[in-house]
């Protein structure tokens, strides 16, 4: 079984032995990887809609670990207890929906609670709202799927130190491999904005 880039990536944040649940599991790729290398005895896999879960399931059967999960219809963390997780992904969904999960679980502020996040989009308000409840990153990584860039946080409960406007915007992944690319893309992203407002403007 192999995971994509991003799931990979985040795979690698998730220390052995860890009490893993994965929130928006989808396929459930990434918590069988983590059961079938060893990482992981067991998973929680939670997901908003039914087809997913179903998804999840079969993922499970087909690498004979489903009696080592546990299958939750829920929204977000709403079907997962204190305690029942100390590391927790939410990949695959928008900075702010993210942010919206983690407003309706404040435990996962609590000490010993890893989170990896993974925004497809929204970066920077997700940064912000990380800094201004509770939670601390740290660490960003990043990883390629063809032509795009995606943002992996390695968060906990904590202070964080001030985010620069700069480091709100592109995060701090500055001994990333990738870093260079980022800030690039970024950088003509906001070209693209600058000059379609001065077009607008002129008209």
């Amino acid at each position: 079984m192999e995971l994509s880039p991003r799931l990979r990536a985040a795979a690698e944040l998730v220390l052995p032995g860890a009490r893993f649940a994965d929130i928006g599991t989808d396929h459930a790729y990434l918590p069988v990887w983590l059961i079938l290398h060893g990482v992981i005895d067991r998973a929680i896999a939670a997901d908003l809609r039914r087809g997913p879960l179903e998804r999840a399931r079969e993922t499970a059967k087909k690498y004979a670990v489903a009696d080592r999960m546990d299958f939750r219809l829920c929204d977000g963390l709403t079907g997962l207890r204190a305690g029942e997780a100390d590391a927790i992904a939410v990949a695959g969904m928008g900075g702010e929906t993210i942010a919206q999960i983690l407003a309706r679980a404040p435990w996962t502020k609590g000490e010993g609670i890893t989170l990896i996040l993974q925004p497809m989009s929204s970066q920077h308000d997700l940064r912000q709202w990380l800094a201004g409840n509770g939670y601390t990153i740290q660490k960003e990584r990043l990883a390629r799927e063809e032509k795009t860039l995606y943002t992996i946080m390695l968060v906990r409960g904590g202070t964080m130190s001030p985010l620069t406007p700069a480091e709100l915007w592109a995060g701090r992944q500055s001994r990333d491999p990738l870093r260079g690319e980022y800030l690039e893309r970024l950088a003509s992203k906001l070209r693209r904005a600058l000059e379609g407002q001065r077009a607008a403007a002129h008209r």
